[in-house]
């Protein structure tokens, strides 16, 4: 296996950061993996707001947040262990990416609490 390319902290852009959140998918699984406080496996992300996702797209969604700079990931036997990469986000990005974060959270809240409502109708 060819190894995964992480870029160094220097090279870690706004414009990158961006871009990987932008994808509604790619949005959630950083999300869930900032708020995990530790590394995550690929397998809870096979299926997002009940949709199932084929394994070669949720590659592709990982590959993009790991090569903007947000996720570190690291092969353990058969599986993929990631984790936000805080040591070299922090310093220039963490009120961004907090921001970002909590607007997502507010954001599937509302989009939850307006699903409830129009099922109930």
């Amino acid at each position: 296996m060819k190894p995964l390319f992480h870029p160094a902290s220097e090279d870690i852009t706004i414009e990158g950061i961006l871009h990987a959140l932008a994808d509604p998918v790619r949005m959630h699984i950083f999300a869930e993996i900032a708020a995990a406080g530790g590394p995550l496996t690929c397998s809870p992300f096979l299926e997002v707001d009940m949709r199932p996702i084929p394994k070669s797209t949720l590659s592709q969604h990982f590959r993009v947040l790991r090569e903007a700079g947000l996720i570190r990931s690291e092969r353990k036997g058969v599986e993929m262990h990631n984790s936000v990469r805080q040591e070299d986000l922090h310093p220039r990005f963490s009120p961004l990416l907090k921001a970002i974060v909590q607007a997502h959270k507010e954001q599937v809240g509302r989009d939850a609490l307006r699903r409830r409502r129009v099922s109930r109708r």
